[in-house]
């Protein structure tokens, strides 16, 4: 069995590695995407790459937005929004924390919302808020919360809601931040049914008639009711519903990457959030070792890495 360490480090190498493993195949419909066995950091000959101008192996938003939540997490010793809204700004406007400083593949409400930062709106505030504003870009970035809390149920949910808002405000979004949140924790305290745990946890923190019990039980998690499979797309239940379908599905970390890119459509971040739980699940030593070299970036992350390590041992 894997160490909490190597649990910790899974998580975020399976977060990174799985985002830059889906950019290439972005935006493609299932049927476009190559079989599980051609599927890698460089795609096949002839398959037409997204981002044709970004090397393989290099993470996107995902990536950069989970590490600017991360150092925002070890500089402050605790969740300071305004703090992790100017990181994401600097992020968009100077390349902050992405690989050779570039930035590609913004979110629409993220755009937005960085605009609003921008113009001095207060950081809980910013976040689009509308029904149709639920994108998954505040869950891609979530994970490093686990990684980092040392808190009670109560405030790991609390804070995954509340970083939630500084991009994407509606209640949906909020609610699969936390749900994804105290499921990872589940699996990172190695939990016989993580998921199954961390829904009963969310429905025991928000008991009927509170909002968030209502999106949960209406739109992110029915009870009692079968969910229909996960497509991949950019929808952030969808996301969260793709991400537990392939996990469920996959023998190891390649196969549950490998699954959430054959999803297609938002493939990196599918992969993102997949990966993430999958890392934690295996441990670092299980994701295979070509991608750990090829990643790119790794002058960025892996400071950060030891801090959150030796957070972890603290």
């Amino acid at each position: 069995m894997p160490t909490r360490e190597e649990r910790i480090t899974g998580g975020l190498y399976g977060l990174l590695i799985g985002d830059a493993l889906g950019v290439p195949y972005e935006f493609h419909d299932p049927g476009e995407i190559p079989a599980p066995e051609a599927i890698d950091f460089q795609p096949p000959a002839g398959f037409d790459r997204s981002h044709g101008g970004v090397p393989p192996g290099t993470w996107s938003d995902d990536g950069s937005h989970a590490l600017c939540l991360l150092d925002s997490l070890l500089y402050n010793g605790q969740l300071d929004l305004e703090d992790l809204g100017r990181r994401l700004v600097n992020w968009l406007e100077w390349g902050y924390l992405a690989v050779d400083g570039e930035v590609f593949d913004v979110g629409i409400q993220t755009r937005k919302a960085l605009a609003s930062l921008r113009s001095g709106a207060p950081a809980l505030m910013a976040g689009p808020k509308s029904e149709r504003d639920n994108g998954n870009g505040a869950l891609m970035r979530v994970l490093p919360l686990v990684l980092w809390h040392r808190g009670d149920d109560a405030k790991l949910a609390s804070d995954a809601m509340a970083q939630s808002r500084v991009t994407h405000g509606h209640m949906r979004s909020q609610v699969c931040c936390a749900v994804y949140c105290l499921w990872a924790r589940r699996v990172l305290d190695g939990a016989a049914d993580p998921w199954a745990d961390a829904l009963a946890t969310f429905r025991v923190l928000y008991p009927e008639g509170f909002e968030a019990r209502t999106e949960l039980d209406t739109n992110v998690a029915r009870p009692d009711a079968e969910e229909p499979p996960g497509t991949g797309s950019g929808y952030v239940v969808d996301c969260l519903r793709s991400a537990r379908q392939c996990v469920a599905t996959g023998r190891d970390y390649e196969g549950v990457v490998k699954a959430a890119v054959r999803l297609g459509r938002d493939t990196d971040t599918t992969a993102a959030v997949a990966g993430g739980i999958a890392g934690l699940m295996y441990g670092v030593q299980e994701i295979p070792e070509r991608w750990r070299s090829a990643l790119r970036g790794q002058e960025l992350l892996k400071p950060l890495l030891d801090k959150l390590l030796a957070h972890a041992r603290g």
